[in-house]
């Protein structure tokens, strides 16, 4: 690679970006006025905002016992928090034992629901906005506590358990939960009835000669030992690194798509192409300039925020009588400094996303559409660090821009010691995150059909014509990747949808229909009326001689790793275990082992295969690699798994099952070797303590003295000798490449020659 040539296109490209006015105002000068506006804005706002007036109806008043007082002029008694401005109170008798007065005279006393529904009478009060909250004191209320007092009385006196004879009606309060005044409504009508019933406690506990202080024997004194500087930077550790990265990821977007996309529409990409610069050079340089003007939208959204927010805070301090109150400052000094350095990787990776996207793009228009998928996508990785419940681990640490933000928020607070443990595995995903996205951004450069693709405009009816008509014997990557989607959409909302049995006989129905009716009908659907050969589609060749036999042998030495994997990436993603126990006895309660290996092993390997292996791997082969057709295939296969556990353990061997299939064209291999896994798992869960039981000699060969639930370390590693060797053996396989990666093949080694003599 000529760095001489990177720089002349980078700076090429940065003088144009610089020209451009709309760039320049989405990066430099909208961040340090969005702030500032928001926050004139809320201080503004603030001034209208006032107590909410909460309308409140006490019925059967008369119900209370006389002392201690509940009501007073109007108003609660005990309203220590000056509460009696922000409440109106009506008070309002339903008569006697809750028949209003002017029910007939032959009402018999002892029915008076039959005139008075209190329920329906408050809900007709609140949904006809009367009041916010209804406060109902049962008729006998009265009569049982004192009947209560009595008891407590001659408790006392006798030394006597106390035992009263009336049981208590608990009172009532009625409110709606869809509004917001109705629920502040109930929480002052529970607090005035909480400190009453306090009140009430009291003044019995008195009258036997009690002290009140028997109910509150001591009081909780909350000691905070952290400094102030920590406790701002515990706040700020949630929000800055949330505002870098997304403002990162627009800041880069924006640019990329005026980089491609623009200079399709404007027809100068042709003429940096025929430049002696090479494809990834030209791909080096626009992400470089892509890079700048990301990091400069992050840091300057930074610096406003963070101006913005201190002047703010400061004129809440002055105006308020406690400045504790608000605790908020302006960050620590040595956070920014983090947040720059953690700003380098991200740049570089949003940047490299946004660049390969907007080279899909065939138009500005169709790229800006892109950015909306790529937040739905990156967004939940950046919410998840923002819940109290996040911590930094080993198992967060993998997991892209979530383990970035987390290590962020423990440098912010301080907390060097922790984030020092694992600053390696986030830089090492991080990096790997970071290639990734190179490597594909100068695929995309690399292919021509994305390159000079040109717009155009989608007619339902055409399509569909074209669709039937133009088929082609293998089905498209576009068809690939919507079967994937397909299928973890259905697989979704099954899951949802379809209640857990709890018996074997509707275990097995739900788990044959969704495999049946949800997976392999869709798969052989979209072959048929996709494709003009299906067969060659799902993949249903011949197998190589002794291909399945290896297959076996393949799954059976790869057992004793799988379950080491297994117990690795448990540690790391801990499983709810209860979740599983109603499953582990449907299962055991399986009439026959056969039944639930016919079931589990077989019936998931054909209906699975059909669709990774089969459908989709044939339509990603078109893609022109076959390690990333196999890789996009896996991680379908690993998502198609509801529990993240099995998950990642089946996108891993996805990648063997996807080897496999793409080295002998045939799906029956992969069938034997996922019926042959998944029996062996099944086997070892249910059956394996039982059989030792009875030949106990063979112990030493299935359980590990250090953990029964894995094998010994000498028969994992023997196995995987043995699986290694038995890869090479399918990697001697005659390999034949499918045209699109003869071309791919053709177009990264001599792309200009290759060009010219097409």
């Amino acid at each position: 690679m000529n760095w001489a040539n990177v720089k002349l296109i980078f700076i090429r490209e940065l003088r144009d970006q610089l020209r451009d006015r709309r760039t320049l105002f989405m990066i430099a000068v909208l961040p340090l006025l969005l702030y500032p506006l928001i926050g004139m804005s809320f201080v503004q706002v603030a001034q209208f905002l006032k107590q909410n007036k909460s309308r409140i109806l006490v019925l059967q008043s008369d119900s209370l016992p006389d002392t201690p007082p509940f009501l007073l002029d109007g108003r609660f008694a005990d309203d220590d928090a000056g509460e009696s401005s922000a409440l109106e109170l009506t008070i309002e008798d339903l008569g006697r034992d809750g028949v209003p007065d002017d029910a007939p005279d032959d009402a018999p006393d002892d029915a008076p629901d039959k005139f008075v529904d209190v329920s329906q009478y408050a809900t007709d009060q609140l949904d006809n906005g009367n009041f916010d909250a209804v406060l109902y004191f049962p008729p006998g209320f009265r009569e049982a506590l004192l009947d209560f007092r009595q008891s407590v009385k001659r408790s006392s006196n006798s030394g006597d358990e106390v035992a009263p004879t009336t049981p208590v009606p608990e009172p009532l309060v009625y409110y709606n939960a869809a509004k917001d005044k109705s629920r502040i409504a109930h929480d002052r009508g529970a607090a005035a009835i909480r400190n009453w019933r306090r009140a009430f406690v009291d003044e019995m506990l008195q009258e036997n000669h009690v002290s009140s202080r028997v109910t509150t024997p001591f009081e909780i004194e909350p000691t905070d030992v952290a400094q102030p500087s920590l406790r701002r930077a515990a706040i700020w550790s949630k929000v800055l690194p949330f505002v870098v990265l997304i403002w990162a990821l627009t800041g880069a977007f924006y640019p990329a798509i005026d980089l491609c996309a623009g200079e399709k529409e404007r027809g100068t990409l042709e003429t940096l192409l025929s430049s002696p610069a090479e494809r990834s050079e030209i791909v080096w340089g626009k992400l470089l300039t892509i890079m700048i003007f990301s990091m400069a939208t992050s840091v300057l959204n930074l610096v406003s925020i963070c101006f913005t927010a201190s002047v703010i805070v400061r004129q809440f301090q002055s105006l308020g009588p406690d400045p504790s109150a608000f605790p908020l400052g302006p960050p620590p000094v040595a956070s920014l400094g983090w947040l720059l350095v953690a700003l380098v990787p991200i740049s570089a990776l949003f940047s490299a996303i946004a660049l390969a996207l907007a080279t899909m793009a065939r138009s500005t228009k169709e790229g800006q559409y892109y950015l909306m998928p790529l937040m739905m996508i990156t967004m939940p990785l950046m919410m998840l660090p923002m819940l109290p419940s996040s911590q930094l681990d080993l198992g967060s640490s993998l997991i892209p821009v979530s383990g970035m933000m987390l290590l962020l928020r423990h440098l912010i607070e301080g907390e060097y010691h922790q984030a020092a443990l694992f600053v390696v595995p986030v830089a090492v995903v991080t990096a790997a995150c970071c290639w990734l996205a190179v490597r594909w951004a100068v695929d995309q450069f690399n292919n021509e059909s994305v390159l000079f693709r040109e717009s155009e405009r989608f007619d339902l009816g055409l399509w569909l014509v074209s669709l039937m008509r133009d088929r082609l014997p293998t089905p498209t990557p576009a068809e690939a990747v919507m079967c994937g989607i397909l299928l973890l959409l259905i697989k979704f909302f099954a899951g949802m949808l379809i209640p857990m049995p709890d018996t074997w006989s509707g275990f097995a129905t739900v788990t044959t229909i969704t495999l049946v009716a949800m997976i392999a009908t869709p798969v052989l659907l979209m072959a048929i009326m996709l494709t003009s050969n299906p067969r060659m589609t799902l993949q249903l060749n011949r197998a190589p001689r002794w291909s399945v036999l290896a297959a076996l042998a393949l799954g059976l030495c790869l057992h004793p790793l799988s379950l080491a994997l297994s117990q690795l990436v448990t540690e790391l993603y801990p499983i709810n275990m209860k979740s599983l126990d109603g499953i582990q006895r449907i299962i055991e309660s399986s009439p026959s082992p056969l039944y639930t290996l016919l079931l589990l092993a077989l019936l998931p390997a054909v209906c699975e295969e059909l669709a990774f292996r089969g459908f989709i791997l044939s339509g990603l082969r078109h893609l022109g690699s076959r390690w990333r057709a196999i890789l996009i295939a896996s991680v379908f296969f690993g998502l198609s798994h509801s529990v993240i556990q099995q998950s990642v353990l089946a996108g891993i061997f996805g990648m063997v099952l996807g080897y496999i299939a793409v080295q002998t064209r045939s799906i029956f291999p992969c069938i034997a070797f996922h019926c042959v896994h998944n029996a062996l798992g099944i086997s070892r869960s249910l059956y394996l303590d039982t059989w030792l039981s009875e030949h106990s000699q063979w112990d030493w060969l299935f359980k590990s003295n250090i953990d029964p639930s894995v094998y010994p370390l000498p028969i994992t590693v023997m196995a995987g000798l043995l699986a290694i060797i038995i890869l090479w053996w399918f990697r001697a396989l005659p390999f034949q490449p499918s045209a699109e990666e003869r071309l791919h093949e053709a177009l990264e080694h001599q792309p200009a020659q290759f060009i010219a003599r097409s």
